[in-house]
């Protein structure tokens, strides 16, 4: 990950604290962004393009958001990028910002990996005891590895929980050899 975008991502989480702005409605306006982006090879092309001057590519963005109709303050980042030529890691400056924004408020981010898919039902059972356990309120992704055998591995920033049957397998394996 670009340091420049964890700058970036918390310019932007300074300007919605400062303006309490919903972050939900933030997150939209840039997921809405994202998917013209996404879409729009044309778009990409104009925007990535260094001999077009920024003021152009501001009027595009300007035009683009008569129909998208983007806060102030979302219009005003999105240029911001376009002016320092940080558009091209518009990704990573989102996920950043969603990753910012849930460590001011006190969102652990965990990474669940299970042997199977989960219900709905133990995937909200899981996240509450992984809460209980980290203290906090959590925001889960989950992934699934049949090599575990069985069990869950839960990543909460840099403490692993390991409780796969691959885990408890290879930690037995540790301890006979030191024995």
């Amino acid at each position: 990950m670009a340091a420049f975008a964890a700058r970036y991502a918390r310019a932007l989480a300074d300007v919605a604290a400062h303006e309490h702005l919903d972050r939900a409605v933030i997150e939209s306006q840039l997921a809405d962004f994202g998917a013209a982006w996404k879409e729009s090879s044309d778009l990409r092309e104009v925007f990535l393009d260094p001999t077009i001057p920024s003021e152009q590519k501001i009027a595009i963005l300007d035009k683009l958001n008569e129909r998208m109709a983007l806060s102030v303050q979302v219009r005003n980042f999105l240029a911001v990028l376009i002016d320092h030529a940080r558009l091209n890691a518009f990704s990573q400056i989102v996920k950043e910002f969603r990753h910012e924004m849930n460590r001011r408020i006190g969102i652990a981010e965990v990474e669940i990996t299970t042997a199977r898919a989960l219900g709905e039902e133990e995937r909200h059972a899981l996240a509450s005891q992984i809460g209980s356990r980290v203290g906090k309120q959590v925001s889960a992704t989950y992934h699934v590895d049949e090599s575990l055998l069985g069990g869950v591995i839960a990543r909460v920033g840099s403490t692993v929980y390991d409780g796969s049957v691959r885990g408890r397998l290879e930690r037995l394996e540790d301890q006979l050899v030191k024995n």
